[in-house]
């Protein structure tokens, strides 16, 4: 491959138990982000009006304000609230000047607003740094997959995948596999995802079971973190 590969956090995420590989090695990516972020360079140039430019998601945001650098995040948040008013006051101006009545001039005028707030809406400055280096790691799974017995193997043994990862791992199969290996990449990914669906909808079951006063002497078994691994599968919540 002609990009990088990430054979190593790959190879350790397909070795972790946990119910999604990939949720593995995209925490992993969240979290240096956010440590990247909140450190020393938000103070250099060229990540201040990145962050100033595109802003943080709803989840990303939270994530940083639990970093506890409050102080950091403040002037982060101070210099793109600048950026906001700047724009806002730059594209609102032409609409207060309209002269008379003009309803298509107005509608054209304010579309400019809203398609800056919906880029706003859109745009991350963390889930910017993490998605390049995601693609690749799933990159790197498919080749792992194509090249490695020893990955397959791991593949295989995993606890299936969340939702979010099993549909793109299904979706991106096709770009780097062919013929009867896709078959049996795609067999292989529909029954880990199945079977671990099932089993962790199992466990949900039991432990709703549990609160009925029938089986309150009834063992656990592994449903006593139903709920948070059912979480993960269908919302890839993982903390």
């Amino acid at each position: 491959m002609k990009e990088k590969l990430y054979t190593i956090p790959v190879h350790e995420a397909f070795e972790t138990d946990c119910e999604c590989p990939v949720c593995i090695m995209r925490k992993k990516l969240e979290t240096n982000a956010i440590e990247f972020t909140m450190g020393p360079s938000y103070m250099e140039d060229d990540i201040r009006e990145a962050t100033s430019r595109l802003g943080f998601c709803e989840k990303h945001l939270e994530q940083l304000y639990k970093n506890q650098n409050r102080l950091g995040l403040a002037l982060i948040l101070k210099t793109h609230m600048d950026k906001i008013v700047k724009d806002i006051e730059k594209y609102s101006a032409s609409v207060t000047k309209i002269a008379g009545p003009s309803f298509f001039k107005k509608k054209e005028e304010c579309s400019e607003v809203v398609s800056y707030l919906n880029a706003l809406e859109d745009n991350c400055f963390v889930c910017d740094k993490i998605q390049g280096t995601f693609e690749r790691y799933i990159a790197t799974i498919f080749h792992l997959y194509h090249n490695e017995e020893e990955f397959r193997n791991k593949f295989k043994a995993t606890k299936g995948f969340c939702t979010t990862h099993y549909k793109i791992l299904y979706q991106e199969a096709s770009g780097h596999l062919n013929g009867v290996e896709l078959n049996n990449f795609l067999k292989d990914l529909n029954t880990l995802y199945l079977d671990n669906m099932k089993r962790v909808r199992d466990d949900l079951e039991w432990f709703i079971d549990k609160f009925d006063y029938r089986y309150a002497d009834e063992p656990w078994k592994n449903s006593k973190d139903a709920l948070p691994r059912s979480m993960q599968k269908t919302n890839s919540i993982l903390e």
